[in-house]
């Protein structure tokens, strides 16, 4: 099976970036569709039953919206070239550092697109959802108003002024100079192959973090081996390489892995508490509400509210799953490593009361007894 793939999405998409790196990094045949208000109307809602992007259509005319379980199902069906290391600890930092991507780097992507001069691209990029084919500064209108709604929810990141100089100098004085230190020496995050982690940092690090013109030139200045990593993300008929040997996890990510520990991880954790304590609280409901609650967060010497998203308690299942799964000679390689970057306690975290998603959505997994202690 390797044609009638479709990918709905858009170039400013975060998430797009992600999907369409992945698929032109495993030689997937595929056709993308910019996502414009028609096609919103008459695919994306009708067939998914979301209005989220991107949604990858397959050849059988199944519609799949989430990266991580279009990455799931293409893996299954293209085993070649594989982004799933095969040793533990590898496999286990690619996945928490796609988690990462996915969730925690949110926070420097959406305060640089929206409370930096990105204007007017971003709303004429907004624009073409509604008239792709307009003349630019009709774009711009139209794509102000629909901007607006997606800058709202920069707040509910946890994204305020008093937060913002410790978001900026979190990712200026330490991401990306601990990246750019790590690209110097490694194509990738674990060598000369690209793993499930870098497709979970390309979201943000392309679609919002180089190819926005403010955060763009930030990266261009601080961290030139960073975009040669973006840009190499993107290329097509990419040579496969090899993941490091003996299961090295390199010491350049050790910095990156042990602050999300301290600072992440708490925000994951949390998220999942409060998440089964709705679940316990509201019997009755099958499909969960994206936000439940709000609670505090840490970054630096600073302290936040955000959001709590249901979602995120999903994304950590999948990493402690993957933990709960390795064999007793495994766990052992792998806690030695956790106990070095501060994770070895967090990782010992019971779910009892899981979720599942179900039709492009986030729903209870009523009477599930998967990694209850």
């Amino acid at each position: 099976m390797t044609s009638g793939y479709k990918l709905y999405g858009a170039p400013l998409s975060l998430y797009t970036g992600k999907a369409r790196s992945y698929l032109t990094f495993k030689n997937i045949p595929f056709e993308e569709v910019f996502s414009s208000r028609k096609v919103y109307k008459n695919i994306i809602e009708p067939k998914t039953g979301v209005r989220f992007i991107p949604v990858l259509e397959t050849p059988e005319h199944d519609f799949v919206q989430d990266t991580a379980v279009m990455i799931d199902l293409l893996e299954t069906r293209f085993p070649e070239r594989s982004i799933i290391p095969d040793t533990p600890k590898q496999k286990l930092v690619s996945a928490i550092l796609e988690m990462w991507g996915d969730e925690w780097l949110l926070l420097p992507a959406m305060h640089y697109r929206w409370n930096h001069d990105n204007f007017p691209f971003i709303y004429e990029e907004f624009g073409k959802i509604a008239f792709p084919r307009m003349p630019a500064f009709i774009r711009r209108i139209a794509g102000k108003k629909i901007g607006s709604m997606f800058k709202g929810f920069v707040p509910m990141l946890g994204i305020t002024p008093k937060s913002i100089p410790a978001i900026e100098q979190w990712y200026e004085q330490e991401v990306l100079p601990s990246l750019d230190a790590h690209f110097a020496l490694h194509d990738y995050l674990l060598g000369a192959r690209p793993c499930v982690g870098d497709f979970g940092l390309m979201g943000p690090l392309y679609a919002h973090l180089y190819r926005d013109p403010a955060s763009g030139r930030i990266m261009q200045k601080i961290a030139p081996n960073l975009v040669k990593w973006v840009e190499r993300m993107n290329q097509e008929n990419l040579p496969l390489g090899e993941w490091l040997a003996d299961d090295e996890v390199p010491d350049t990510l050790l910095a990156i892995l042990t602050r999300q520990f301290k600072e992440f991880w708490p925000v994951q954790l949390n998220s999942a508490k409060e998440t089964q304590k709705w679940i316990l609280n509201n019997p009755e409901q099958h499909e969960l509400p994206r936000k439940i609650g709000d609670h505090v967060f840490s970054l630096g010497d600073v302290s936040e509210s955000r959001a709590i998203q249901s979602f995120s308690q999903w994304k950590l299942q999948r990493v402690l799953d993957l933990y709960n799964g390795f064999k007793a000679e495994e766990r052992a390689q792998v806690d030695s490593l956790l106990l070095q970057i501060g994770g070895l306690e967090a990782m010992q975290t019971t779910i009892k009361h899981r979720v599942a998603k179900e039709n492009n959505k986030l729903v209870s997994e009523k009477g599930s007894q998967r990694n209850v202690k």
